[in-house]
């Protein structure tokens, strides 16, 4: 079997949590890690005392994390380009990054996209925003079950790394297992794919679904509805992505099924949080207490349903999400008429579909169970 050739010198473009932790994963690795910061105290606080205290506690990084605010440096010699920022700067960042990209030695460095979301305006995911914005530029886009602070400090985690195959080189050659071997160090495990379609689709939606698992339990219903919510999920998200073009085994592995389980299930998930407070009879403007929280879920539930109905599909608990959040729909009906749509198969193969029983009791007995 081929052996590919690790990356020695990773740029990672954010540093927030999560980029802070992907740089903390590259270092340990042994790689030499640039870090960019908007805010000049927040690489200096990393460069200083080797803390991102504003993002990350006390987690502690490594001396071969260099943070700076000067993009062109952070980028300068990198072999492979971490994306880590919200889903909605992606473009204005990459388009920032791409006349620096295309000077000589970075026109073949990767640019791996490690937010989650599908773009409002264009309804694309975001690895295809960054080929919009630097073509010819090669990309990636890593997802999985993460939670930031625990692969600061190491924990076990396991991540899947997709990247477009060249025809004429095996799998084993390409960006994604170079990006697999460089990063997979001490508790961090990378897995390869070529299904960027599905890897993108599986973090964008599975931060709607936790929504909903929130608004569930913050609305007093228990583990057989979480359980219903997360499996009838899924299904939505393998329907969407098969249609654009993925795999169904992409979203039955860690982007897809992994990530959905961990945020459906931990309250460190900001997304269940936001929808548990709703759930409980919070405004949205009440959450988090008023502060300035950033829940991905919030954009991509409409950025995904506008892509699913483009393609004439009916996503209900994206749509239900939707229509909590942004159309102020009331909780008590919504989730009354999701339980009393028609009874369909569950399998997408068999095409049937037929009238509830009794969608006024369904919704009569929703009702009694929240009031």
């Amino acid at each position: 079997m081929l052996q590919p050739r690790p990356y020695r010198s990773i740029a990672v473009i954010g540093a927030g949590s999560w980029g802070t932790a992907l740089a903390a994963a590259a270092a340990r690795a042994g790689c030499a890690v640039r870090l960019h910061a908007r805010r000049g105290e927040v690489a200096d606080d990393i460069n200083a005392s080797r803390r991102n205290r504003a993002y990350l506690g006390d987690a502690t990084l490594s001396a071969n994390i260099e943070a700076s605010t000067n993009l062109a440096h952070v980028l300068e010699g990198a072999d492979a380009v971490l994306l880590v920022i919200p889903s909605s700067a992606i473009r204005d960042t990459a388009r920032s990054m791409a006349p620096l990209m295309r000077a000589g030695a970075l026109a073949a460095t990767p640019v791996v996209t490690c937010a989650k979301g599908v773009e409002a305006q264009s309804g694309m995911l975001l690895v295809d925003v960054v080929r919009e914005e630097m073509p010819g530029q090669p990309v990636a886009i890593l997802s999985g079950p993460t939670f930031a602070d625990e692969v600061a400090v190491d924990m076990p985690t396991t991540v899947t790394i997709a990247s477009d195959r060249v025809p004429e080189d095996p799998l084993e050659r390409g960006i994604a297992a170079r990006l697999a071997l460089t990063m997979s160090s001490g508790g961090f495990r990378a897995y390869i794919s070529d299904d960027t379609t599905g890897v993108g689709i599986g973090g964008a939606m599975k931060n709607v679904i936790a929504i909903a698992c929130g608004i569930s339990r913050g609305a007093g219903f228990r583990a057989n509805m979480t359980a219903a919510l997360i499996t009838r999920g899924l299904a939505e998200m393998t329907l969407l992505a098969t249609v654009l073009g993925g795999r169904a085994d992409t979203i039955a592995g860690l982007s897809g099924l992994g990530d959905l389980t961990l945020t459906c299930s931990s309250e460190q998930s900001r997304n269940l949080r936001f929808g548990l407070q709703l759930g409980a009879g919070a405004r949205r403007e009440q959450t988090f207490g008023g502060a300035p929280v950033v829940v991905e879920g919030v954009r991509n539930a409409v950025s995904v349903t506008d892509l699913a109905r483009k393609h004439g599909l009916a996503l209900a608990i994206c749509e239900a999400v939707r229509a909590i959040v942004h159309d102020g729909a009331d909780i008590v009906a919504t989730l009354g008429d999701l339980w009393a749509q028609p009874i369909e198969a569950e399998a997408q193969e068999i095409n049937v579909a037929f009238r509830h029983p009794d969608p006024a009791m369904v919704r009569e007995k929703i009702k009694e169970m929240i009031g």
